[in-house]
């Protein structure tokens, strides 16, 4: 089942009302003593319900977990969908220079921060969820997916497993390079990173970079599971299909 409720949220034009999603297992009632893994994901609205996703169409995440009986609970967050460069604003660990918008300030720090210092505890206090850094993870695609690298490394201490989907990682590359190089991983931190074959054509030199993010990964002790996905593309269509491949990488040999 999944959960809809709003919550305030400092966004760049002030305070404002987001949705969140929080998907339960099915059998969460008839277990009360259970505690789940959480995953704390981006774009939440184009994550579980079609009516919802900006375009119709969703990853259909639920209807996965539901069919697989998978003991999770997802949590998912609304983007800002302000056109004057909202998303990208938020999903921006820096500040940038877009085409047509111009100087992006990036709200990546504070979006974290907003995750980590209210919704966490929210969830943590009203669901029944693992609230150790074992069990708690990020995900999310394209900016989201930028977004998921930078949770995982800027807040290890918080976050032990990440799935980034379709990555931007041409965004900003210097200070992401900065930023891996620097991190504190702990020896158990689990990465699962793709990009689709696909959307390789869109960005100069893309496999170069994704082979370089994946190496500088790996030299740092992560636990990285990489993947070009065949046909892959930028779009929920395609993430859809990746769903199996990150949720078997994030919920391998997690500790109990």
């Amino acid at each position: 089942m999944v959960e809809k409720f709003t919550l305030p949220y400092p966004a760049y034009t002030g305070e404002e009302e987001r949705t969140v999603y929080v998907y339960l297992p099915d059998d969460f009632e008839e277990n009360e003593k259970m505690r789940y893994p959480v995953l704390y994901m981006f774009d939440g609205h184009n994550v579980f319900l079609d009516e919802d996703a900006t375009y119709g169409k969703s990853w259909g995440l639920a209807d996965y977990l539901d069919e697989h009986e998978v003991p999770i609970v997802v949590v998912g967050v609304e983007c800002n969908h302000n056109p004057n460069g909202g998303r990208l604003s938020e999903y921006a660990p820096y500040s940038f220079q877009a085409p047509k918008l111009g100087k992006v300030t990036g709200r990546g720090q504070e979006t974290m921060r907003w995750f980590i210092k209210t919704l966490k505890p929210l969830i943590d206090h009203q669901y029944p969820v693992r609230r150790d850094r074992n069990h708690t993870w990020i995900a999310g695609s394209s900016m989201g997916g930028l977004m998921s690298l930078y949770a995982v490394l800027e807040y290890n201490h918080v976050f032990s497993r990440a799935a980034a989907l379709s990555p931007s990682i041409w965004f900003a590359s210097k200070k992401m390079d900065d930023l891996i190089a620097r991190s504190k991983v702990r020896s158990d931190t689990v990465i699962y990173m793709d990009y689709g074959q696909r959307e390789m054509k869109f960005r100069d030199n893309m496999m170069g970079r994704f082979n370089r993010v994946c190496s500088q990964l790996i030299e740092k002790g992560v636990l990285l599971t990489s993947r070009i996905v065949p046909g892959g593309e930028h779009n929920e269509a395609s993430w859809e299909k990746q769903i199996p491949f990150f949720i078997n990488t994030l919920l391998y040999d997690a500790r109990r």
